[in-house]
């Protein structure tokens, strides 16, 4: 069965890499230590060679040359020689072990010749043989004893032991002396076998990799159980709040990202305890706001069924101001609802903002004015401004319908139109008992309400501020709240003037 990655949980993942991790340092030590050692060795004694015979090269006239070519000689097993073209010795170590034979010297020469002045080969050589002396090492038994009885030193008494094969590496290189003949300066370096070393480390790798082998394992549980348990624990508290029990609490620790995950979960589980409160407020409120106004049209409507002779325009005009509620908080959520989704689209033309705001306040005045409220428009310049027409002037009125509903006994309104650097601000303020400065910063939340005990407006849905915070971020326009107990309240909004008139 194939295995999918994907579906491994995190520990063993975590557990899989250490230890991979740990097998790619393990094969990278024997490639190094074992399989390349080598040629690693080789490789260097070439370069320690070359920088001999750069040494010797430069010094070729010197008078105590000799002297040099003896300490040269003297770190290794080494044989350095000078001589001339036809293999003539000027100068060598004082001790000929590796001496090189004429033939080879005379052979190496052309070959140098005709490789830019400098050649260089290794060679093998075979292990000395020992001797088979066979029956030479046994001795005869004494007489009068059993021939079954085997002498007790069995072992030769000139055995040698097993020589490994030598690999000598010959050099030379030809310069010039000053006064202008060629010499041939040879080095013959035994390179060490090191068959002996790397089955010492093969062994030590041996058990360097079966500790290692345990350790990672260890390790690798170890870090693995560590943070698996913290992304399991999240986990289970994230499933407590799909299902719907927003206080659960997210206690994340250990690592920096697991805190920050866990503070992010803490405030959405924050977030969506708010939410779930104001949907429930929100469905108590909308069901209150659409019982009235249906319970009044049925009514209305049930005693023209039962006493079609005694209509009034009074009864068909509440039921006709009923069902325009209706409409207009129908209106309002399919609103708030396009503009949160970011499904509203504006369109943005140049239009007169104060002859729009003018009308719009006159409007309402002629609605209200039976109930004694009074509303002023102040301005000193016609403003223009390129935004949408439609949801400016809902902006506008949401605001003005707000103040309506809280403006107190005074009932009075005032709506101001401010020029200030290229910007316009309209401020309506109203009369009422004003907001708290702990209820500010939530008035423009989805659903808010300071007063959580309903009551009915005398116009608008309840929703008309949370309209105006969108529709203004839509437009890239600024607004807020001043609002002081019992001094009533000022709701604003700004935007920027194309010009004025």
């Amino acid at each position: 069965m194939k295995l999918n990655i994907n579906k491994l949980k995190l520990k063993w993942r975590v557990f899989s890499f250490i230890l991979g991790f740990c097998a790619l340092l393990l094969m990278i030590l024997w490639l190094f230590q074992i399989i390349f050692l080598d040629s690693f060795y080789q490789s260097i004694k070439v370069m320690e060679i070359k920088n001999d015979i750069t040494t010797l090269s430069n010094n070729i006239d010197n008078k105590n040359i000799s002297t040099l070519i003896k300490s040269i000689s003297a770190n290794g097993e080494i044989y350095i020689e000078i001589s001339t073209l036809d293999g003539t010795n000027v100068v060598c170590s004082p001790d000929t072990k590796y001496k090189i034979s004429i033939s080879d010297k005379l052979t190496m020469i052309s070959k140098a010749q005709s490789n830019n002045n400098e050649f260089y080969e290794h060679r093998t050589n075979p292990p000395p043989q020992v001797p088979d002396e066979g029956k030479k090492f046994m001795k005869k038994s004494p007489p009068n004893k059993p021939d079954n009885i085997q002498p007790t030193n069995m072992q030769p008494t000139n055995m040698q032991p097993m020589q490994s094969p030598t690999q000598p590496l010959l050099y030379v290189k030809l310069v010039k002396n000053n006064s202008g003949k060629t010499l041939a300066i040879f080095i013959n370096a035994i390179i060490s076998p090191l068959n002996a070393t790397v089955t010492t480390l093969r062994y030590q790798l041996y058990l360097v990799t079966i500790i290692m082998l345990l350790l990672s394992i260890l390790l690798a549980l170890i870090i693995a159980r560590k943070i698996s348990k913290l992304i399991e624990e999240i986990n289970k508290s994230a499933k407590l709040l799909a299902s719907g029990n927003y206080n659960v609490h997210f206690d994340g620790k250990g690592f920096v990202e697991i805190k920050e995950l866990s503070d992010t979960l803490n405030t959405a589980a924050t977030e969506l305890n708010k939410v779930e409160s104001l949907r429930h407020e929100l469905l108590a409120n909308i069901s209150h706001d659409l019982r009235t106004p249906l319970s009044l049209i049925y009514s209305y409507a049930e005693m023209i069924h039962d006493f079609p002779d005694e209509v009034t325009p009074e009864q068909t005009q509440i039921i006709m101001d009923e069902t325009e509620r209706l409409k207009t908080l129908v209106n309002d959520l399919l609103d708030i609802s396009k503009l949160e989704s970011g499904m509203q689209d504006l369109n943005l033309s140049e239009y007169n903002l104060t002859e729009s705001l003018k009308a719009t306040t006159e409007r309402i005045t002629e609605l209200v004015k039976k109930n004694g409220y009074c509303i002023s428009f102040i301005y000193d310049k016609e403003a223009f401004i390129c935004a949408d027409e439609t949801r400016i002037t809902q902006v506008f009125y949401n605001l003005l319908t707000n103040a309506i509903n809280y403006t107190g006994e005074n009932r009075t309104i005032t709506v101001r139109q401010i020029i200030s650097n290229r910007n316009v601000r309209i401020e309506v303020t109203d009369t009422g008992e004003g907001i708290t400065s702990e209820n500010l910063p939530y008035i423009w939340d989805r659903y808010y309400k300071v007063d959580k005990k309903h009551k009915r407006a005398v116009m608008g849905t309840g929703l008309g501020l949370s309209i105006v915070k969108k529709i203004m971020e839509l437009h890239g326009g600024n607004y807020g709240v001043e609002s002081q107990i019992g001094k009533g309240s000022t709701f604003w909004f700004e935007l920027k003037v194309d010009h004025l008139s």
